[in-house]
């Protein structure tokens, strides 16, 4: 910058003869003093005083933009979780022998957005208040990073909460006693970012329902029965069953997957802190396998945090005991404090469902794991399952001897309670493997030839395909609301290439899941449906005193969401709103939490049970948020299978022919 007297300053500058000797410093600093000492006073102070301000402007600017880029990197990682990194510990680092070799799972140096303690995916949040628990959220910040060099890592990771991992990873195929490794699966993409930007007005408030409804039932969890299993809403208290908190555990992945970012972190605390399995209880094999050993492996799988599988690893090996009977079907019951197990008091027998539901996740963990007693153990029921006689054309009686090994109870065939999710574990189990065990799909197909033959039939009134029960070959046209797990099951059957005609089923049965709810006063399914066989003008369903209770069960609304998926018919989702809306307006407590009901057909008295089950948190709500939302791509079924208490777990690539 020039003084104010800019001529006068050239003019000495260039009349001085010393001002063009530049081999000589001395000579220079002679110069520049002259030329300082020529100008006046008033000029040399209106120089200082410029400089000084510029000094001064520089100084502020520097300290704004530091602390600008300050607040940014602050705000770059939405959850720091008790001091531990969502990052896989290598094997080596943890001084363990044996486990997966997992690589580092850093934060993703690829174009993100940076959401300040926002709730849920972008498209649902709001500015205000969102939460029963958290006030009002700060403005979207986004910060893009540059592409150049980092574009050649952007092809290498998929980013998942802040995770790094190879894109092209793959799970390995079924461990063996001498393989060493094991892989992490690709983490699905954050659902915080791949939600789409633009989502119709329509999209938008049935996800911010799911998630509005979700936060209202854990306020009561979180308020009266924190680390408990089960919320009573009513009471504002709580019940117990195995003292593992079994509500908080079953709704893990799907808190993260609807990015409810505090809730899962006061979660994870629990669980790091609090949650010990080192406690003299007995625990039933089955319900604590699917919503607990479920539950950890699929939350390892979506964080990557190596947390949650140490804790299913310590559960899985104390489940083991169960299988220590004379026939290898391991008993219902065992104490994973004194490593005993037993069947119930009043038999011998195991429920079939039971014994041949728990084999998704003890394969996974052994495959996590690199020890094969955990698969070897399941496989084993299922291949003794496989060769048993007393099957009718695929379909399996209830019960199964614990000391012989052979079916009881012979000649009551149904797909309700304790039969139903051994024909989904079936096609599910040869899905997971890769499609290698032709044992489990002959078993799945044959059961679904039984299906069509023995219990398919149709009401009298409006024609409605239902799946009822037969007993010493007579049929009776009942159905549980559990059986609407099967149109989902059949059209992901169809969806891995099995015949078309399941899919026709799918459709039918689809159609009579829905009328259950749709001819009920209150718009909610009872527990067990009666169907009407007569030509009439009447109702199709017909529904017992005994039977009109709804315990917030997921089975409707999961095979919903696999119709959906497969078919993108937009009628799936509008009956899944219509049912969500039926949920808050007749079983959603004020205080806190959703409560089972007792008369689907009493709109105006519907006697809440006091009971919020944990499905409710860890099905209902997370196949109501899957239905609506646009990803296809989140938790892609080529890609998951999910459990029969909705944990995603990795599909095994198939093995090089």
């Amino acid at each position: 910058m020039y003084p104010p007297s800019r001529k006068d300053f050239i003019s000495l500058t260039l009349s001085d003869p010393h001002s063009q000797t530049y081999n000589n410093g001395k000579h220079r600093r002679q110069s520049c003093w002259r030329k300082w000492k020529q100008l006046s006073r008033l000029q040399r102070s209106l120089i200082l005083f410029l400089l000084a301000l510029l000094l001064i402007l520089g100084l502020l600017s520097y300290s704004s933009i530091t602390e600008h880029w300050r607040g940014l990197s602050d705000q770059e990682d939405w959850l720091e979780l008790n001091d531990r990194e969502l990052k896989a510990i290598p094997p080596d680092a943890a001084g363990e022998a044996r486990g997966p070799n997992i690589p580092i799972l850093v934060k993703p140096p690829i174009k993100k957005k940076i959401f300040a303690n926002k709730r849920g995916p972008p498209s649902l949040q709001r500015d205000g208040n969102v939460s029963d628990t958290v006030g009002k959220e700060k403005q979207e910040q986004v910060v893009q990073e540059d592409e150049g060099e980092e574009e050649e890592k952007q092809k290498k990771i998929v980013s998942w909460r802040g995770a790094m991992i190879e894109a092209d990873q793959a799970t390995e195929p079924p461990p063996s006693a001498n393989e060493k490794d094991a892989a992490v699966p690709p983490a699905p993409a954050n659902p915080a970012d791949t939600v789409p930007l633009e989502v119709s007005p329509e999209t938008r408030e049935r996800l911010e329902a799911v998630c509005d409804a979700f936060r209202h039932a854990w306020k009561g969890y979180k308020d009266y029965a924190w680390g408990h299993d089960e919320l009573k809403p009513i009471s504002k208290s709580f019940g117990e069953w195995f003292g593992l908190g079994l509500t908080l555990i079953d709704a893990l992945d799907t808190m993260w997957i609807m990015g409810l970012k505090e809730e899962f972190a006061e979660a994870k605390t629990w669980v790091e802190k609090d949650l010990s399995f080192n406690k003299n209880v007995d625990v039933n094999l089955f319900e604590t396998t699917i919503r607990i050993l479920g539950g950890l492996l699929s939350t390892y799988h979506l964080t990557g945090d190596q947390l949650f599988l140490e804790k299913a690893k310590d559960l899985g090996s104390r489940l083991m005991p169960a299988f220590k009977t004379p026939s290898k079907i391991p008993f219902s019951d065992v104490n994973i404090g004194k490593g005993t197990a037993h069947p119930p008091r009043w038999t011998s027998d195991s429920t079939l469902a039971e014994v041949t539901s728990i084999q998704l996740e003890f394969r996974e963990l052994s495959r996590l794991t690199q020890d094969p007693q955990y698969q070897e153990a399941v496989n084993e029921v299922m291949t003794l399952v496989h060769k048993l006689p007393g099957k009718h054309d695929g379909l399996v009686p209830m019960f199964i001897n614990t000391n012989n090994g052979q079916f009881t109870h012979k000649g009551v065939f149904t797909l309700g309670a304790r039969a139903d999710s051994y024909y989904e574990y079936l096609l599910k189990q040869w899905i997971q493997g890769g499609k290698t065990e032709d044992n489990l799909l002959e078993d799945y197909l044959e059961a679904i030839e039984g299906v069509k033959k023995h219990l398919v039939r149709q009401t009298g009134p409006s024609k409605l395909t239902f799946v009822g029960e037969l007993s010493h070959n007579r049929f009776n046209p009942k159905m549980d609301h559990l059986v609407c797990f099967l149109p989902g099951t059949l059209a992901l059957g169809a969806h891995n290439g099995l015949p078309g005609d399941h899919m026709d089923l799918a459709v039918q049965l689809m159609e009579t899941c829905h009328q259950m709810y749709k001819q009920m006063e209150t718009g909610l399914s009872p527990e067990i449906a009666h169907f009407s066989l007569q030509a009439s003008d009447g109702s199709d369903v017909i529904v017992k005193p005994a039977d009109r209770h709804n315990l917030l069960r997921p089975e409707t609304v999961e095979s919903l969401f696999y119709m959906y998926r497969f078919t993108k018919d937009a009628k799936y989702r509008d009956w899944g709103w219509d049912m969500l809306q039926s949920f808050n307006k007749y079983t959603k407590v004020s205080g806190g939490g959703y409560t089972s009901i007792n008369n689907v057909r009493d709109p105006l008295s519907p006697g809440p049970r006091d009971k919020m089950e944990s499905f409710f948190l860890g099905e209902t709500l997370k196949y109501f948020y899957l239905l609506f939302s646009d990803d296809m791509e989140l938790l892609s079924l080529d890609k998951y299978i999910f459990n029969t208490e909705a944990h995603p777990l990795p599909i095994w690539p198939s093995p090089p022919k």
